[in-house]
């Protein structure tokens, strides 16, 4: 893993507003290391392809921001903070379009959470909503699969509540600093997901939770996620934002139909008639995804030994997808022995297959994270 003192310019440039996946990658390229780009002139910096406002503003939080010290804050609150560069970034997440450079994280991440659903809806929840919202967590999370979604009242809050009671994991993507709980009333349950999952951000800590947040954020949510379910959402919430997003990076989409004259459900209807699968069975869910599979796959990764074929296809994948051919190339190994061990690693999720005969790697390296817990939220 990265040093603290290797991401304090991952965390710069994330401290200025207007500075996302595009422009840091465009940074990189141009400099080579970002140190170099933190250091750089304005001129340099427009060079690279930043407005002269961009600059300025990249000039005026170096001006005005001690890294050092705004990272000893970060890691005495117990955030630990991720980059593409780490191995322990997410995979799922690294694999959407930007995926956000810098991730806080207060909790666990573990390899299981590659299982993972996202439970989304309405704060306005009916009794409906909420009861489907409870058995769908539940079911999800005694089944081995990590529930994710956003704290905020309602579905979200009933999701994550669920899945902590099936004695499972849960996943809170916050669109604020994650030493700022919000709501407020949700730092009893925010404690207990840091016990058993986290608290995700990519807006750096203190970041109070403007509403202006919540929309972009969303993008993590369904990244993270190999499908979302809308459980109950109105015309206009923010739940079909993350159901759009989670269409746009290619994930599955499931809705829970509804009453068609309540207002929580139009949005979900509204998402069936537009080509969402239609939520009729949480069993459903599993059987579409192949979630099935999960404690079969853990129970195989933890009985069977790795070999040296193993071995030689773990040492050329990477979280890059690479074309079975080209791990042929790469190994020297028979094509039919390099498929059928992919087969089997797969099984064992060590691998996964990401389309078109391409496999990236689930190391067994990247099992498992802690990062300690405070006695007490700062915020």
């Amino acid at each position: 893993m990265k040093t603290v003192n290797d991401k304090r310019y991952w965390v710069g440039f994330n401290l200025v507003k207007g500075i996302g996946a595009v422009r840091l990658q465009a940074l990189r390229d141009h400099f080579g290391d970002l140190a170099l780009a933190w250091q750089a002139p304005l001129d340099d910096l427009q060079a690279a392809g930043l407005g002269p406002k961009l600059a300025q503003r990249v000039a005026q939080v170096r001006a005005g921001v001690d890294l050092d010290k705004f990272l000893a804050k970060v890691m005495a609150q117990g955030i630990e903070i991720l980059t593409w560069d780490d191995d322990l970034y997410p995979p799922r997440l690294k694999e959407i379009d930007q995926p956000p450079p810098v991730l806080y994280v207060r909790g666990t991440i573990t390899a299981e959470d590659s299982w993972s659903v996202a439970v989304v809806g309405t704060r306005r929840i009916t009794a409906y909503g909420r009861q489907v919202a409870e058995e769908m967590a539940s079911f999800l999370a005694a089944n081995g699969v990590t529930v994710v979604s956003g704290l905020a009242r309602g579905v979200d809050a009933i999701a994550h509540q669920s899945a902590l009671k099936s004695g499972g994991r849960t996943i809170a993507v916050m669109g604020c600093g994650v030493d700022r709980i919000y709501p407020p009333e949700h730092a009893l349950l925010a404690e207990k997901i840091m016990g058993s999952g986290a608290l995700i951000s990519d807006y750096a800590p203190g970041t109070p939770p403007d509403a202006s947040n919540f929309p972009p954020r969303n993008r993590i949510i369904s990244g993270f996620s190999i499908a979302t379910v809308v459980v109950e959402a109105g015309e206009t919430s923010g739940a079909l934002i993350t159901a759009q997003f989670a269409i746009d990076q290619g994930r599955e989409v499931f809705a829970v139909p509804g009453n068609i004259l309540a207002p929580q459900s139009k949005g979900t209807n509204k998402l069936i008639a537009q080509g969402a699968r239609p939520m009729l069975s949480v069993r459903d869910l599993l059987d579409v995804l192949n979630l099935t599979r999960v404690t079969e796959q853990r129970f195989v990764r933890k009985v069977l030994p790795s070999d040296e074929t193993e071995s030689k296809l773990m040492s050329v994948l990477t979280h890059e997808p690479l074309h079975m051919d080209e791990i042929r190339n790469q190994t020297g190994l028979p094509i039919e022995r390099v498929s059928a061990t992919l087969v089997m690693m797969e099984l064992k999720g060590l691998v996964r297959q990401v389309g078109g005969l391409n496999y990236v790697a689930v190391r067994e390296d990247q099992a498992e994270y802690v990062v300690p817990v405070p006695a007490r939220d700062k915020a």
